[in-house]
């Protein structure tokens, strides 16, 4: 479901610019989860676990990063 219409003036900033703050607090947000499902696997010694959500972790970290970049030069323009 699609909507024709900006609904920016609800929040006072633009859909493209929410969509985006939205994104990095996202990615920041499951790395933060994923630290505690990473302890979980530890503790149970299940290294194959462990491998795969610190990887997602990087991910998103690594999502975070690329999304605050180009946010700072979206707002600072």
């Amino acid at each position: 479901m699609t909507s024709s219409t900006e609904t920016g003036g609800v929040t006072g900033t633009p859909d493209k610019d929410y969509n985006l703050i939205w994104y990095v607090e996202a990615c920041l947000s499951n790395a933060l989860r994923l630290e505690t499902y990473i302890q979980d696997a530890e503790r149970e010694k299940d290294t194959e676990v462990v491998d795969l959500f610190r990887k997602a972790q990087a991910d998103s970290r690594k999502g975070a990063e690329l999304g605050k970049q180009l946010l700072r030069t979206r707002l600072n323009g």
